[in-house]
């Protein structure tokens, strides 16, 4: 079973991970999770969580104590570390695939302008600590990034898709799809508003439609992921 434990100032913002498909995972125990708050960790009166950053500058940073106390508590040997952050790398359905075949998962929601990097560098010695961002661009928090990269890892856990192999066509998918997006999908009814379903997808040629498809995913890939198609 994979486990995830994710620290947050925000314990709610991850409620939907206990929605749709990765809720009955959970419900079945197929995967495991456990939002923790970090608030429970800072022991003053106002149970604080963030400071001023030496050397100046606007913002807040989030102070190593209650980081330092929460992650020792919920991180064993084979545990990954991984902190949400637009200076990590990419995250990639590689990467995804990756951390589905690993026992446990803890994530750490960074606020503010970020966790004191000691944290990180500290954990580096224990565990693996994985930086990883979502794209070139900046979240309030960390919370999103991990509503995504948690969906993306259990949905490629076994048993917790219907089909699992509808992973295969994903994109990206590693394999045939890899470097290509998916191509144009359709369904009933075969007319509507007078654009028709293309003809190979009702021939029964199961050889031709899996070639059309790929060739579809191709021009796709040109138009929308050029960096992809040139690689």
């Amino acid at each position: 079973m994979l486990k995830f434990d994710v620290i947050t100032v925000f314990p709610e913002y991850l409620a939907p991970l206990r929605l749709s498909l990765l809720g009955r995972a959970i419900e079945d125990g197929v995967l495991g999770l456990d939002v923790h708050d970090l608030r429970d960790f800072a022991h003053d009166k106002h149970q604080t969580v963030d400071d001023a950053p030496y050397g100046g500058g606007p913002g807040m940073v989030m102070k190593p104590e209650p980081w330092g106390e929460a992650l020792d508590q919920l991180l064993t040997p084979e545990s990954v570390l991984i902190i949400p952050t637009p200076s990590g790398r990419p995250f990639t359905q590689a990467q995804a695939q990756e951390y589905s075949a690993m026992p446990h998962l803890v994530f750490a929601c960074g606020r503010y302008e970020g966790i004191d990097s000691r944290v990180a560098s500290h954990y580096s010695s224990k565990v693996r600590v994985d930086e990883v961002s979502l794209g070139d661009y900046v979240l309030a928090g960390g919370e999103v990034a991990v509503l995504t990269i948690v969906e993306a890892v259990a949905r490629l856990v076994p048993g917790v898709l219907g089909n699992e192999v509808s992973v295969q066509d994903d994109s990206f998918a590693q394999g045939a799809m890899e470097n290509l997006v998916e191509g144009p999908v359709f369904t009933r009814p075969p007319v509507w508003r007078e654009l028709e379903v293309p003809e190979i997808l009702t021939s029964g040629d199961h050889a031709k439609i899996a070639a059309w498809r790929h060739l579809q995913a191709m021009q796709k890939t040109a138009i929308n992921r050029p960096d992809l198609a040139d690689s």
